[in-house]
C-alpha cells in the first residue's frame, strides 16, 4: 500500500481509540457535578444512607473520569503528533487557522481542566465543600470548552468559510466566521449529545452489572435511574439534531449525503436502502432493499425531493462503501438505544425504582448496552471523516496533496505499533472497569483512605468544609 492509504489507516486507528475518552470524559464531568451537588443537598437530609449513596456515586465515578482522562490525554498526543508526521502538507497550507485553535484549546481548556483536575480527585476533605463544587464544575466545563475548540477546528475543515488564500496560504479574514462555520453548531450539539448518550449507557451498563453481582447497593440503584433518566430524555433530541444536521450536510456537502445513502443518479423521491452493497467499480448497487421515496422525505422533507448522485460529482466523492455502512450501524446503534432506555425507564419506574423487581434478563441487557455509545460515537466519526474525501479541506485541498513524503514502510510500521498498543490499552481499560465495578467497596475504601471525607450529618468547619 502506498503512503496515502497507510497514513490515512493511521489517522483513522488513532482517531477511533481517541475519540472513546473524551467521549466519556466531556459528559462525565457534568454528571460528577450533578452526584455532587445531589450529596451536598442529601447530607442535611433526614435520610443518611440516601447522602452516603449519592457520595459513593460520586466517588466511584470521580475514578472512572480520572481513568479516562489519562487516557484521552495520552492518545491526544499521538494525535497532534501526525499532523507533522503523516500530514506535514496540511500545516503548510492552513496553519494559520490550525494552529491557534488547537493552541486555543490547550491555553484555555486544557490548562483549566489540569489546574482544577487534582483538587477535584484529591481535594475533598482538604478544601472548602465550596471550593471543591468549583473545582468539579471548572473540570466539566474544561472538558466541554475543549470539544468547542476541536470541533470548531473540524467543522471549519468540513465547511471551510472566514479565509482567504494567498500563494495556497489560507489566512483568516475572521475568526468568527472560521469558528462559527455553517456546520460548527450542529456538530458541537451533536458530539455533546453523543457523549451524554454514552456517559449514561455506561451508568446504566456499569451499575447493572454491579446489582448482577450484588455489589455497590447503595449507589447503583440510583446510578442506574439516572442512566435510564438521561438515556431516554437525550436520545429523542440526538434525533432531532441529527436530522437538522443532515439537512445542513445536504447543503454543503451533498457527495457525502449520496455516497451514505447508496445515490448513484441524481433523482426526485429517492429511495431509503434498508441495506444495499454499494460497488465502485461498476457504480451501482447490489442486493438493494429500499423504502420508496423515503430518502427524498428524509432528507429533504418533501416525497419528490432532489438528491443528487454520486456519478455527478466526477472523482470527488468519498467512497460509498465504508460511508454506506458506518452510517446505518450509527442509526441502528441509536435506535437500539432508544428502545433499551424507554422500556427500562419504563419498567424500571413500574418497579418503584426497586432494582430487585426487574427481570435479570434485563439487567443482562443493560450490560451488554454498557458500551453502545461508543459504537454510535464512532461510526458517526467515521461517517464524518470518510465523508470528506477526497479532500481535508472540503472542497479546496486533496488529502492526497498533503502527505508526507515518509516512505511507506516506516508509515506501516508505526502503524502495526499504534494498533497493538492501542489493542492493548483498551482490554487493560476494560479490564479495570470490570474490577472496580465488581469490587467499588474496595475502590472506595482506597479513596477513603487517601481522603478525610466527613460522615453523613456531620458537623463541619466551615474554613475546611468537608474536614471531619
Amino acid at each position: 500500500m502506498d503512503a496515502l492509504i497507510l497514513a490515512r489507516m493511521q489517522f483513522a486507528a488513532n482517531i477511533t481509540f481517541h475519540i472513546l475518552f473524551p467521549t466519556i470524559s466531556i459528559g462525565l464531568g457534568w454528571l460528577l457535578l450533578f452526584f455532587r451537588v445531589r450529596w451536598l443537598k442529601a447530607r442535611h437530609g433526614p435520610d443518611p444512607a440516601q447522602a452516603q449513596g449519592w457520595l459513593d456515586a460520586y466517588r466511584f465515578w470521580t475514578k472512572v473520569f480520572a481513568l479516562s482522562f489519562a487516557l484521552g490525554v495520552v492518545s491526544g498526543i499521538t494525535m497532534s503528533f501526525q499532523f507533522g508526521t503523516n500530514w506535514p502538507g496540511f500545516m503548510e497550507h492552513a496553519g494559520n487557522i490550525a494552529g491557534p485553535l488547537l493552541g486555543y484549546e490547550v491555553l484555555t481548556a486544557f490548562f483549566l481542566e489540569a489546574g482544577f483536575l487534582g483538587v477535584m480527585l484529591f481535594g475533598h476533605g482538604k478544601v472548602s465543600e465550596k471550593v471543591h463544587l468549583m473545582s468539579t464544575f471548572f473540570v466539566a466545563f474544561g472538558t466541554t470548552l475543549s470539544a468547542f475548540w476541536i470541533l470548531a477546528l473540524n467543522s471549519w475543515m468540513q465547511t471551510p468559510v472566514g479565509h482567504e488564500i494567498i500563494d495556497g496560504v489560507y489566512h483568516v479574514k475572521s475568526w468568527v466566521e472560521v469558528i462559527f462555520n455553517p456546520s460548527f453548531p450542529y456538530r458541537f450539539t451533536h458530539m455533546l449529545l453523543a457523549s451524554g448518550l454514552t456517559c449514561a449507557f455506561l451508568l446504566i451498563g456499569l451499575s447493572s452489572w454491579q446489582l448482577l453481582r450484588g455489589v455497590g447497593q447503595r449507589a447503583a440503584p440510583r446510578v442506574l435511574r439516572v442512566g435510564l433518566t438521561l438515556a431516554a430524555v437525550l436520545i429523542p433530541l440526538q434525533i432531532a439534531v441529527g436530522d437538522a444536521h443532515g439537512l445542513n450536510t445536504l447543503e454543503h456537502q451533498p457527495a457525502k449525503i449520496a455516497a451514505m445513502e447508496g445515490v448513484w443518479e441524481t433523482e426526485r423521491g429517492a429511495p431509503l436502502l434498508l441495506f444495499a452493497i454499494p460497488d465502485a467499480a461498476e457504480r451501482k448497487n447490489h442486493f438493494e432493499i429500499a423504502i420508496p421515496k423515503m430518502a427524498s422525505l428524509i432528507l429533504t422533507h418533501q416525497i419528490d425531493g432532489e438528491i443528487k448522485g454520486l456519478n455527478s460529482f466526477g472523482d470527488a466523492h468519498p467512497p460509498p462503501l465504508p460511508l454506506f455502512f458506518a452510517f446505518r450501524i450509527m442509526v441502528g446503534m441509536g435506535m437500539l438505544m432508544l428502545a433499551t432506555s424507554w422500556l427500562g425507564w419504563w419498567l424500571y419506574r413500574r418497579a418503584k425504582w426497586q432494582p430487585a423487581a426487574l427481570p435479570r434478563s434485563l439487567l443482562w441487557l443493560f450490560a451488554a448496552m454498557t458500551f453502545s455509545g461508543w459504537v454510535a460515537t464512532v461510526a458517526g466519526w467515521y461517517v464524518t471523516e470518510i465523508g470528506r474525501q477526497p479532500f481535508i479541506i472540503y472542497g479546496l485541498l486533496r488529502t492526497a496533496d498533503v502527505v508526507s513524503k515518509v516512505p511507506s514502510s516506516m508509515i506501516g510500521l508505526t502503524l502495526a505499533l499504534y494498533v497493538t498498543l492501542y489493542l492493548a490499552l483498551i482490554v487493560a481499560y476494560v479490564t479495570v472497569l470490570k474490577y472496580m465495578a465488581e469490587k467499588p467497596d474496595e475502590v472506595l475504601a482506597e479513596d477513603a483512605r487517601d481522603q478525610a471525607v466527613t460522615p453523613p450529618g456531620a458537623i463541619t468547619s466551615p474554613a475546611v468544609g468537608g474536614a471531619a
